[in-house]
């Protein structure tokens, strides 16, 4: 079976770091094969999407502690297996991100069309790929969500199952109605130390 994750990696970086801190950071290779471990699944092809932040004229201790963070985080996703990397850009004048969600959106219609995959899994707490599960799920796809604890794609747990990556307590509140599976993780063993 052909079974895709698909990853907003910028939402996913910024989520670990609201976690985690500047001090570590979620170890990309460990963090798949607990999840792949953890839901009984082992996904074929893993795309990642995402763009670096930009850098800016005056850097601040604390932007420097992000930079690095950040850079040895995507370090580890680069040398996952099966990772294709997809890089954006940030806008020259905004600083904000392009390319990112809207090539991610369209590979899920893309690949859903043409049956390049069976079953696909999103990690993302952005609520902007709605459209695209839909379009995938029309096409009997079946389709998953993984987010973390505090980046939930609230109205998609509604349609589609919504595997909630924990990591400590949290104080999330779910409804009956969301289609909600509570997935624990030990943070000592998926992270690790910025050196």
């Amino acid at each position: 079976m052909k079974i895709f994750l698909f990853i907003d990696g910028t939402n996913l970086y910024a989520g670990q770091y609201e976690l985690f801190g500047p001090k570590k950071y979620l170890y990309f290779p460990l963090f798949v094969k607990e999840i792949e471990k953890q839901l009984d699944i082992k996904f074929s092809r893993i795309y990642f999407y995402a763009s670096y932040s930009p850098k800016p004229k005056k850097i601040t201790k604390n932007v420097q502690l992000f930079l690095k963070n950040e850079a040895f985080f995507y370090k580890s996703v680069k040398k996952t297996p099966n990772v294709v990397f997809f890089r954006g850009y940030r806008s020259p004048t905004s600083g904000k991100e392009k390319e990112v969600d809207v090539k991610l959106a369209v590979d899920i219609v893309d690949f859903s069309h043409r049956n390049k995959l069976e079953k696909l899994y999103l990690l993302s707490g952005d609520a902007d790929f709605h459209h695209a599960l839909f379009v995938a799920k029309s096409l009997n796809k079946h389709v998953e969500l993984l987010c973390l604890q505090n980046k939930v794609m609230h109205r998609a747990s509604y349609h589609f199952r919504a595997n909630i990556l924990v990591f400590s307590s949290h104080n999330n509140r779910f409804t009956s109605q969301q289609k909600i599976v509570i997935v624990k993780l030990n943070t000592n063993l998926l992270t690790q130390k910025v050196g």
